[in-house]
């Protein structure tokens, strides 16, 4: 295959994953709202953002997150203003997930069904734990350098943030786990997922 078809299949599969990142979050979400006007939410985006970097990898997965979260914020008034953190959040999620699943465990390189659901696991938890910690970090600073919110005000709402981003987290690994790799041969048949060259 040339490798610009290779490239265009990519940038496909992303605009997918990014608009499934998209309809997820917008759709498939309970809103909680907090003080001033703000919001937090139960949702699984987070989930598909990790789904599309143990597909596409790292950077392609990330990019599809980062674009789609971002987009469904930009369209939704509450969240409209934490978009550019939604961005950076969700491209390091993918980064993190695609990082350990691909570079480290190399699980596009394996046949062995368990070694794969162990290590897809493994990505999805690390690179959800990672926002489990800078989500309601990167939240208090950024609410209250670049929006202008008073201190207290923040830690409210990094600390309520924190609670519905780690069960987000936990829900996702475990949906993530499943999906993957019952989709796996599929994605595997239709071409979506290199197959492996060496068992591990």
């Amino acid at each position: 295959m040339r490798k610009e078809n290779t490239t265009l299949i990519k940038l496909t599969e992303t605009a997918l994953m990014a608009a499934l990142c998209y309809v997820t979050f917008t759709f498939l979400q309970i809103k909680i709202p907090l003080p001033g006007g703000d919001a937090s939410s139960i949702h699984l985006g987070n989930a598909v953002c990790v789904l599309a970097a143990l597909m596409l990898g790292g950077v392609y997965g990330g990019l599809a997150g980062a674009i789609g979260m971002s987009i469904a914020d930009i369209m939704d008034p509450v969240y409209i203003t934490v978009a550019p953190k939604t961005f950076v959040l969700k491209l390091c999620i993918g980064l993190i997930t695609g990082l350990v699943a691909h570079r480290i465990a190399k699980i596009n390189e394996s046949t062995d069904r368990k070694y794969v659901l162990k290590w897809s696991v493994i990505a999805s938890a690390a690179g959800l734990a990672f926002n489990v910690v800078a989500d309601p970090v990167v939240g208090y600073f950024y609410k209250m350098y670049i929006l202008g919110q008073p201190q207290t005000a923040a830690e409210v709402l990094a600390k309520l943030s924190a609670v519905t981003t780690l069960f987000n987290a936990v829900v996702s690994v475990v949906l993530v786990g499943f999906v993957y790799n019952a989709a796996r041969p599929v994605l595997l048949k239709g071409g979506m997922i290199p197959r492996a060259k060496k068992v591990v």
